[in-house]
C-alpha cells in the first residue's frame, strides 16, 4: 500500500492563475453559505470598527511556491479548515469535561454548564467505571467517584442525564475499555426519555490503541477490543448516522510525555488502523469515515500546536483519499475536539494555570478546533470546584466574544513560521508512519495483513513496547531540560516567589462510595435476576460467533445488568490482558 505524496504534479504550483482560481472557488462556496443562511449574522469588524474580510491570501497576481499545500478553507487538503466559512459559519462547541461523585451530583454540574453557555456535554468517568468494574468490587475501594462519575447500570445513566434531553444535546463520553457497554447504557437512557435513537449525536472515545500506547485502561487483548469496535462502527453506520463511534485520542499520548510530532503521528496512525478495521468489515469508507473524530492536546507552545492541528488535517485528507480511497470531502475531513494540556498545569502558583489555559485554548481555536474543553486552575490538585469550572468556561467565552479571532478564517495561514512548522511536523509524522509500516512487514512478512498494514504495525509496536519506549524517552528528555533550566515553568523553576493563599479544592466524601454501593445492592435485589442471567448468557453466545454484539448487550443493559457483570462475562470468555514487564 503506497502513500502518494505532494509533488509539483500533485498540487497547484502556486502560480498567480492557480491562486486566483482557488480564491474564486472559495468565494463561490462562501457566497452560497451566506445565501443559505449558514453564515452568522454578526459584527465582523475589529474592536476599532474596521471591517475585515472572511479570509486572506496572496495578493492578486502574486505567486507562492506550492500554494496548494496551504490552499483555501473548505478545499482539499483542508490545511486551512474543513469549512469554507470557518467560525463565521459555526463557532466551536464549548464542551466542558465534567464528572465527579455520583450521577446526581454530576447532573447538577451539567445543568450549571449548560445554563452558563456550554454547548455540549463531556462525561468523565471514575476509575472503576473506566476499568469495567462495579462500585462494590473490592478493587474499586477508595476510588468511587474520585476522578469522575460512578456509573454501574443504566439507572445511573437515567439520573446522569435527568432533565437533559439527549436528542437535543451532543454528548461526548471519554472511555475506551468498557466503551461499548457504557454506550449501550447511554442508548437505553435515551430510549427511556422517549428519544428517537436514530437522531442522537455525540462521540464515544472507544480508542483502544491509545490505551495500550499511553493510558493503560484496557480490559482484554487488543483483538477482542477491535471486534467490539468493529461491531459498534457497523451499528452506528446503520442505525445512528450522526453519532461518532470513535474519537481517536492523541490527548492521552501527549499527556504521557510525547512530543507534538509523536502525538500527531501516533494518533493519525491509530486512526488509519480504525479505517482499516472498517474496510475489513466491508464498510464503505465514504459512509463510515465521517463517523471518525479526533481528540488532541493543546499544549503551551503556541505556534507548534497551531501547526500540529493544520498538519493533522492535511495528512488525514491525503491518506484517506490516496491510500484508503475516500471520494467525498466529508470522508476526508478531520474533525477534532481539543482539551488544554493538563500536564502543563502546576500545583505551584495555581492561578498561573488560568493564563496557561487561555493561551492553549487560543492555539486550539486558531488551529481550527471543532470543540474545546478548557481545564480548570485547580485540576492539578483535585476535581474542579464550581468556581474554577466557571472560570474555565468563561475563558472560552472571552476568547469567542471579545478577541475577534472568529472573524477571519485561519488568520495565520501563509505565515512563514506557521507554514514551515506545519511542513516540518508533517514530514516528521511521515517518518514515523514509515517506521510503523516497517514493524508491520516484520510482523507479517508475506504482506497478508489480517486487518491492514498500519493495524499490523501498531499491534507489533504495542507488543514490542515501541510506542511506550518512544514516549518515555521524550518525557525524560523534557524533564531533564526542566531540571537543567533549559525549559522554563513559571512558579516551578523560575519566578518561584509566591504569596498565594491555599486553594479550597473539591473533596469527594467517602459517603459517596458507601451510598453508591447501597443503591447498587438495592437495584440488584429489585431486578429480575433470571432475565439478567438469560441476557448475559445470550450475549456470551453471540461473542462466540461473528455476530454483532450491540443488540444482545443492549438487552442485558435493559435488564439492568451492571457494567461489571457485562465486562466480567466477556472477561471469562476472552481473558484479560496484562502488559509484559519491560526494563
Amino acid at each position: 500500500m503506497s502513500v502518494k505524496r505532494y509533488d509539483r504534479d500533485d498540487a497547484p504550483n502556486g502560480s498567480g492563475a492557480d491562486i486566483q482560481a482557488g480564491r474564486q472557488r472559495w468565494r463561490r462556496r462562501y457566497d452560497e453559505a451566506v445565501a443559505s443562511g449558514r453564515v452568522r449574522d454578526a459584527d465582523f469588524t475589529t474592536l476599532s470598527g474596521t471591517e475585515v474580510d472572511p479570509v486572506y491570501g496572496p495578493r492578486p497576481g502574486e505567486t507562492v511556491q506550492d500554494f496548494g499545500r496551504i490552499g483555501w478553507p473548505g478545499e482539499y487538503p483542508f490545511t486551512r479548515g474543513i469549512h469554507s466559512t470557518g467560525y463565521r459559519g459555526r463557532e466551536w462547541t464549548i464542551r466542558q469535561f465534567a464528572g465527579f461523585g455520583n450521577a446526581r451530583q454530576t447532573n447538577e454540574r451539567y445543568k450549571m454548564i449548560l445554563a452558563n453557555g456550554g454547548g455540549g456535554l463531556s462525561v468523565a468517568f471514575d476509575m472503576p467505571t473506566l476499568m469495567g468494574r462495579d462500585s462494590d468490587d473490592p478493587r474499586s475501594l477508595g476510588e468511587v467517584g474520585h476522578c469522575g462519575v460512578a456509573v454501574d447500570s443504566a439507572q445511573d445513566m437515567d439520573i446522569l442525564f435527568a432533565d437533559i434531553p439527549l436528542e437535543q444535546v451532543t454528548t461526548s463520553m471519554t472511555i475506551s475499555g468498557p466503551a461499548v457497554p457504557i454506550f449501550c447504557m447511554y442508548l437505553v437512557a435515551a430510549e427511556r426519555q422517549g428519544a428517537d435513537i436514530g437522531r442522537l449525536n455525540g462521540t464515544l472515545q472507544t480508542d483502544i490503541f491509545k490505551e495500550y500506547i499511553a493510558q493503560k485502561e484496557w480490559l482484554f487483548q487488543p483483538e477482542p477490543h477491535l471486534r467490539l469496535i468493529g461491531d459498534l462502527m457497523e451499528f452506528c453506520a446503520e442505525r445512528i448516522p450522526a453519532y461518532k463511534p470513535l474519537s481517536v485520542s492523541g490527548y492521552h499520548i501527549r499527556e504521557a510525555g510525547s512530543t507534538a510530532a509523536q502525538e500527531l503521528a501516533f494518533t493519525l496512525a491509530d486512526g488509519f488502523g480504525y479505517v482499516e478495521l472498517g474496510l475489513s468489515r466491508g464498510l464503505d469508507v465514504d459512509t463510515f469515515a465521517p463517523g471518525l473524530s479526533f481528540f488532541f492536546d493543546a499544549h503551551i507552545d503556541f505556534f507548534e500546536e497551531i501547526a500540529k492541528f493544520r498538519a493533522a488535517r492535511r495528512i488525514w485528507a491525503r491518506w484517506l483519499r490516496d491510500v484508503y480511497g475516500a471520494r467525498t470531502e466529508k470522508a476526508q475531513w478531520l474533525r477534532f475536539h481539543t482539551q488544554t494540556a493538563g500536564v502543563s498545569l502546576t500545583a505551584q502558583q495555581p492561578d498561573n494555570n488560568i493564563v496557561r489555559t487561555a493561551i492553549e485554548a487560543l492555539a486550539a481555536v486558531l488551529g481550527g478546533t471543532n470543540s474545546l474543553h478548557t481545564n480548570a486552575l485547580d485540576e492539578v490538585l483535585a476535581l474542579p470546584s464550581e468556581k474554577a469550572a466557571q472560570i474555565a468556561l468563561r475563558t472560552q467565552q472571552v476568547i469567542r466574544e471579545e478577541t475577534g479571532v472568529t472573524n477571519v478564517i485561519d488568520p495565520l495561514g501563509g505565515s512563514w513560521y506557521v507554514e514551515a512548522l506545519t511542513d516540518k511536523l508533517e514530514a516528521e509524522a511521515e517518518k514515523i508512519f514509515d517506521r510503523i509500516r516497517e514493524m508491520a512487514r516484520r510482523a507479517v512478512p508475506d504482506g497478508r495483513y489480517p486487518i491492514g498494514e498500519m493495524t499490523s504495525g501498531i499491534l507489533r509496536g504495542i507488543e514490542d513496547g515501541w510506542f511506550t519506549g518512544e514516549i518515555a524517552e521524550a518525557a525524560f528528555a523534557h524533564q531533564r531540560a526542566l531540571e537543567k533550566g533549559e525549559k522554563k515553568m513559571v512558579g516551578v523553576n523560575v519566578a518561584t516567589e509566591s504569596g498565594e493563599d491555599d486553594l479550597e479544592i473539591l473533596r469527594i466524601s467517602h459517603e459517596i462510595e458507601r451510598e453508591q454501593n447501597r443503591v447498587l445492592a438495592r437495584r440488584r435485589a429489585e431486578r429480575d435476576q433470571a432475565a439478567v442471567d438469560r441476557a448475559l448468557a445470550a450475549m456470551v453466545e453471540v461473542a462466540r460467533t461473528d455476530g454483532n454484539l450491540i443488540e444482545p448487550m443492549l438487552d442485558a443493559v435493559r435488564a439492568e445488568a451492571t457494567l461489571g457483570e457485562i465486562c466480567d462475562a466477556l472477561r471469562a470468555e476472552w481473558g484479560v490482558y496484562t502488559e509484559p514487564a519491560r526494563f
